[in-house]
């Protein structure tokens, strides 16, 4: 295909899903990705100066080893800035592509489906490859991933007498700790008022929202049911609450001043609370079972190259070296990331035994849905759920069910 083709097509597709913002100033000359003549260059949505350095260095060893130029882009809006690079027909060589806009990009074929034939494709958790398997074809390789946990104040916990033996592993228990744990102007559960958060619980009950093909959306299932009345029982009893209901922006700002001494969260809690809430001592467990068993939501990048792309090649190379357990573990010392890889996560959680509970996670994650048009009716859901201590369970996931069946239906047409 040529350059002028692929950029007619990645604009059209582009306004056609919203993913663009602005077409204005982003044509290029040129191939499918960035000239070839200028090297490699890597757009990364950054947490900060350390991912920013330590990915930084990392391309710079491999492109010294291979005498190609690597620059690195540290976006400070990703899905603006890569949707402009797609709609100008310049996308960047390789980028971070997220767990919820992967399936838009592979189902309009803006993705080099690599990894499926990749040497290391089956070192990466299987949750991983599904979350970025489109078609039946592993598109891109996971660069790292986070679960959600539960985190206990153990402060907290030993004032209300509970003991290592207390810790949650079911609902019942969960709901035993809570209300123990609520007293003194401290509430024991908090979590956002999101599917992000709450879906775990309609997992934990047996439930999800697609079913095993993908193609029919079962949001409305007594599953479903449980789990958001399970959500709804806490927020009645007075143990739970929703972080803007104890004046925090999330529930690690909660956590973190003593307004909950249990969160629902991932292990970019650690850094949050190391920098702003230092004196605060936790430990993190597994989420408790659900009567369907354990359920947990997994969160990935991975690293996509963009379709037909002159620089393919080099880019698969740079993803060889930024995938390896040794690399992996090195951006997990610089800034807190788990491996993607079962041997690295498992060397992972032998190096940070805290984080362990995340790690453990991965072998029952799930990724959240998030098929092109899902997150509209997401945002709409997470609007009716923050009102779920007065609603009705039912009819909130029957309006999910109407329409997120449409979203889909609309994507499969596609």
């Amino acid at each position: 295909m040529t350059s002028t083709h692929r950029a007619a097509r990645w604009g059209a597709a582009l306004l056609a899903t919203g993913l663009t913002v602005s077409l204005a100033a982003c044509s290029s000359p040129g191939g499918g990705a960035s000239d070839d003549s200028a090297g490699l260059t890597v757009m990364i949505g950054s947490s900060g100066d350390a991912e920013t350095t330590a990915v930084t260095d990392a391309v710079n060893a491999w492109g010294e080893e291979n005498g190609t130029a690597v620059e690195v882009v540290a976006a400070s809006d990703l899905t603006q800035q890569l949707g402009q690079g797609f709609s100008g027909g310049n996308p960047p060589d390789l980028f971070y592509m997220s767990w919820d806009q992967f399936q838009t990009y592979a189902s309009n074929r803006y993705l080099e489906p690599y990894a499926q034939d990749a040497g290391n494709a089956d070192a990466f958790y299987p949750a991983l490859r599904d979350a970025f398997t489109y078609d039946d074809q592993f598109y891109c390789e996971p660069k790292d991933f986070s679960t959600l946990g539960l985190v206990i104040n153990t402060d907290l916990w030993a004032a209300a007498g509970l003991t290592d033996a207390d810790v949650p592993t079911d609902w019942a228990s969960l709901e035993s700790a809570a209300q123990k744990l609520t007293a003194n102007g401290v509430t024991g559960l908090s979590f956002g008022a999101e599917y992000a958060r709450i879906g775990t619980f309609m997992n934990q009950a047996g439930g999800s929202l697609l079913s095993e093909d993908g193609e029919t959306v079962t949001a409305d299932t007594p599953e479903n049911v449980t789990g958001l009345t399970e959500v709804k029982k806490l927020l009645t009893d007075g143990t739970l609450k929703f972080p803007a209901d104890l004046d925090s922006g999330w529930s690690g700002e909660a956590f973190g001043k003593g307004a909950a001494a249990m969160v629902i969260e991932g292990p970019w809690i650690n850094g949050a609370l190391e920098a702003d809430y230092p004196d605060v001592k936790y430990t993190v467990a597994e989420l408790p079972a659900g009567p369907g068993g354990k359920s947990t939501f997994t969160f990935s990048n991975c690293w996509g190259i963009p379709a037909g792309s002159d620089t393919a090649d080099q880019a698969e190379s740079l993803v060889t070296a930024l995938t390896t357990d040794e690399q992996q573990l090195a951006f997990a010392d610089a800034f807190g990331v788990i491996p993607s890889t079962e041997t690295g996560a498992a060397a992972y959680a032998t190096e940070y035994p805290e984080n362990a509970a995340f790690v453990s996670g991965n072998d029952y994650a799930v990724s959240p849905v998030a098929f092109a048009g899902a997150a509209t009716v997401i945002t709409d859901f997470n609007s009716a759920l923050e009102g779920l201590a007065t609603g009705d369970p039912e009819a909130i996931l029957a309006d999910l069910q109407t329409n997120l069946q449409d979203a889909l239906d609309t994507a499969n047409a596609q």
